[in-house]
């Protein structure tokens, strides 16, 4: 059965560091921003983070795009 896939949402997820366990296990803390474009490129999207990331007191531990879309039956 052929199926559309309609973006609807897409999101910015960018982890921090925020310091270490006794043992040097990283702790993270991670901040979402909502409401991107769907059409927006992942470049332009990547850019974006670092310049966030850039105005942040902890330093940047990854970048994640989540998008979520409508299946359709065609």
């Amino acid at each position: 059965m052929p199926v559309n896939a309609l973006p609807e949402d897409s999101r910015l997820r960018l982890t921090y560091k925020i310091g270490e366990e006794m043992d040097g296990t990283p702790i993270l803390r991670t901040r979402t921003y909502n409401r991107l474009k769907p059409e927006a490129s992942d470049s332009i999207v990547y850019q974006f983070a670092i310049i966030i990331a850039d105005l942040q007191k902890f330093s940047l531990y990854g970048v994640s795009r989540v998008n979520e879309v409508k299946l359709e039956e065609v």
